[in-house]
C-alpha cells in the first residue's frame, strides 16, 4: 500500500498531516517543527465517529503539544471518509432505530463491532508500520487509547500487536472479548462510566477483569456514556508519559 501525505497545516504547536494509507484514511499530528524519534500514541475512535471526532483532536493536541509525543488517528471501515459497505448501513440503520425506540441495541452493536473488527486490525498494524518510517515518529515505544468502539477494536489489536506497550481502554463490555482480552499483558487504564445505560455495569467490569494485565487500574466516574472527566486526559498524559517515556 503506498502512503501519501495529502494536506498538512499547524496550529498552536501542533503539526497535523492527513493521509492515506491504501483506502485507509488518517491524520498524524506531531509537535510542530519536531525531528528525531519519540513514543507514538494510536487513538481509536468510538461508533459512528471519524478521526476528526472532538475528542480525538483535543486529546491528540494534549498528546502532542504538551507531552510530546507523535499521535495517529484513522477513520474505521465504513466510518469517516472512507465508503460503507450495504451491511453496515443495514446493521447501523437497525440499532439507530433501536436507540430511538429506547430497546435493546447489543445486538446489532455487537454485530458491527464483529464485521470490522478484523479489518481494524490489520488497518492499525499497516499504519503503524508506515508511520514510524517517519524522522519525526520512529521505531519507538508504542501506546494505544480507544474508548468505546474503540475499545472493541483495541483489545485484539493489543493481543495482536507486540510493539504496543501501554493502553488506556474502557466504555465497553465484555461480551465477546473474554478470550482476547486474556491475552493482553500491558499495563492498562480502564474508564467506565457509573450510569452508563448503554453499557452495562457489569459487563464493564467483567472486561475489565478479563484483562490479563498485573499492572491495570480501574477509573469509574459518575455520568453516562461518553461523558468521561475532562481530567482523565491528565491521568492519561502521565499515564504515557510514565509506561513510553
Amino acid at each position: 500500500m503506498r502512503f501519501s501525505v495529502t494536506s498538512q497545516m499547524s496550529t498552536d504547536g501542533v503539526t497535523e498531516q492527513s493521509f492515506t494509507l491504501g483506502e485507509i484514511t488518517g491524520i498524524l499530528f506531531t509537535p510542530q517543527d519536531a525531528t528525531g524519534p519519540r513514543p507514538l500514541i494510536l487513538m481509536g475512535h468510538g461508533g459512528g465517529q471519524h478521526k476528526r471526532a472532538p475528542g480525538i483532536v483535543a486529546g491528540a493536541h494534549r498528546f502532542a503539544g504538551e507531552g510530546g509525543f507523535a499521535v495517529a488517528a484513522i477513520d474505521a471501515p465504513s466510518h469517516g471518509d472512507r465508503p460503507k459497505s450495504e451491511q453496515f448501513i443495514q446493521l447501523a440503520s437497525d440499532m439507530r432505530a433501536r436507540m430511538a425506540a429506547d430497546e435493546d441495541a447489543t445486538e446489532p452493536a455487537t454485530a458491527i463491532h464483529t464485521l470490522l473488527a478484523g479489518q481494524t486490525v490489520a488497518d492499525w498494524q499497516a499504519v503503524l508500520t508506515a508511520v514510524q518510517e517517519f524522522d519525526q515518529v520512529g521505531a519507538g515505544p508504542v501506546g494505544y487509547w480507544g474508548m468505546s468502539m474503540g475499545c472493541r477494536f483495541g483489545v485484539p489489536l493489543l493481543a495482536a500487536e507486540p510493539r504496543i506497550r501501554a493502553a488506556v481502554l474502557g466504555l465497553l463490555g465484555a461480551r465477546g472479548l473474554t478470550d482476547t482480552a486474556a491475552q493482553v499483558t500491558v499495563p492498562v487504564r480502564f474508564l467506565l462510566q457509573w450510569d452508563d445505560k448503554m453499557v452495562p455495569r457489569d459487563q464493564a467490569l467483567a472486561l475489565f477483569d478479563a484483562l490479563a494485565s498485573t499492572d491495570k487500574t480501574l477509573h469509574a466516574n459518575p455520568g453516562g456514556h461518553g461523558e468521561i472527566p475532562a481530567y482523565e486526559t491528565d491521568d492519561t498524559l502521565r499515564f504515557f508519559t510514565r509506561h513510553l517515556g
